[in-house]
């Protein structure tokens, strides 16, 4: 049987245990100073061990040492970081007109909803102004009629609203022979303005309106309209006879661009409405000038590009001008195959500033706005072609890479 003893006594455990008496105070003092050193040292060591780690590890982040912005190498980038100005400087008229089309065909190519958003919904194309000019009024046709095919075609409000504009251009007598031609003319007869437009391969863009809405309506009252305007009436002759010199040569009044020059980027303009025109016939003639227009103007032994980078060395309005020449591109891929990289060279040169060796500021790399001219030592014949990332410069700028990316992504 077990039995309770109680407490063991203290001092008879500790006599029991104890074997060795307590150190004095005179036997600590001593140890040696050199031991307790010695013994922080090898202390240090082994910490130091422990804890350090190699200087590539270990290192702290700067600002300076944050990895650089990448490159934007894809023309999609590109187009992207040029439309994030244009929407910071956009305007609702015909100057926002530009870049929405570059945006749609961006649309296309990205899927992104933003730029949607921000044309159908923040910035309603429906609500954008009239303008005074005609061609005005078709470059927000143009915008609504391409975001209309970009989003399916079932957006009729769009096509509602480019009819509505067209129509009014229409009854106030824009489209008339009063010269001696039929041409959408800039002001109807009788206007009394005294403007040095009178007409010009803007003013005829009309045309490819027209043509657009007869491919979404289906009303031949539209077609009728435009091969009015290209082959005349049988007697009074139209924009063809008028013009066309055969090869792909337009001749007009010579001016000062978009100051009494009939036609601007020397026909080039005239690619968009004959390509509109075959698109709606199948008439292998409208394809055919499309074409040989292309390649004239696309030759430098025109004098109207240069050599190696294909810019254009007189003129701005650059984006107009790529989008038409890619108007003439998607009727015929085949047989301007060489189009594609000569283009792609053209924004190369703007993209890299000439390689660095330009005199102006064509691509400033801080915010992507683009110069409204593109020949890198000036001397354009054009409307402000001194202007860099403005509404008019960069709605064109995104227009030229929106409308590019596109047909590259798919090429």
């Amino acid at each position: 049987m077990l039995r309770y003893i109680g407490p063991m006594n203290k001092s008879k455990r500790h006599k029991t245990t104890s074997h060795q008496p307590p150190p004095s105070r005179r036997q600590a003092r001593k140890v040696p100073v050199w031991g307790l050193v010695s013994g922080a040292v090898f202390g240090l060591v082994v910490l130091f061990l422990l804890f350090y780690k190699p200087n590539a590890e270990y290192r702290p982040t700067t600002v300076t040492q944050q990895p650089a912005p990448r490159p934007l190498d894809s023309w999609i980038d590109r187009a992207r970081a040029v439309t994030a100005l244009f929407h910071k400087v956009y305007t609702p008229c015909w100057e926002g007109a530009y870049g929405a089309i570059g945006d749609a065909y961006l649309f296309r190519t990205t899927g992104d909803s933003s730029l949607l958003r921000f044309h159908l919904v923040d910035h309603d194309l429906r609500n954008m102004c009239e303008g005074t000019w005609v061609d005005d009024r078709a470059w927000v046709c143009l915008a609504e009629l391409e975001w209309w095919s970009a989003t399916g075609k079932t957006n009729m409000s769009l096509v509602m609203d480019a009819m509505r504009r067209y129509d009014e251009a229409r009854r106030e007598g824009r489209l008339s022979s009063h010269e001696g031609f039929w041409s959408w003319y800039n002001w109807p007869p009788g206007s009394g303005v005294n403007d040095r437009i009178f007409t010009n391969s803007n003013m005829n863009q009309m045309v490819t309106v027209a043509c657009k809405l007869f491919d979404a309506t289906g009303e031949r009252r539209f077609l009728n309209d435009a091969l009015l305007a290209w082959n005349g009436d049988g007697k009074i002759p139209g924009i063809e006879k008028r013009w066309y010199r055969g090869d792909g040569r337009w001749e007009g009044k010579l001016g000062p661009a978009a100051f009494g020059k009939e036609l601007p980027w020397d026909g080039t303009g005239y690619c968009s409405v004959a390509a509109a025109l075959y698109h709606s016939t199948s008439d292998e003639k409208y394809k055919n000038i499309a074409v040989a227009t292309a390649r004239h103007v696309m030759d430098p032994a025109t004098g109207w590009v240069d050599p190696q980078d294909f810019y254009q060395l007189r003129m701005d309005g650059n984006g107009a001008f790529v989008n038409f020449l890619l108007d003439a591109y998607a009727i015929a891929p085949k047989e301007l195959a060489d189009l594609l990289p000569k283009i792609e060279a053209m924004l190369t040169h703007v993209w890299t500033n000439n390689r660095g060796h330009a005199k102006f500021v064509l691509h400033r790399e801080s915010d992507h706005g683009i110069r409204n001219g593109w020949n890198p030592f000036g001397g354009e014949d054009g409307y402000n072609v001194n202007e860099v990332g403005t509404v008019h410069a960069q709605g064109e700028a995104a227009r030229a890479f929106g409308v590019f990316a596109y047909y590259y992504s798919h090429r």
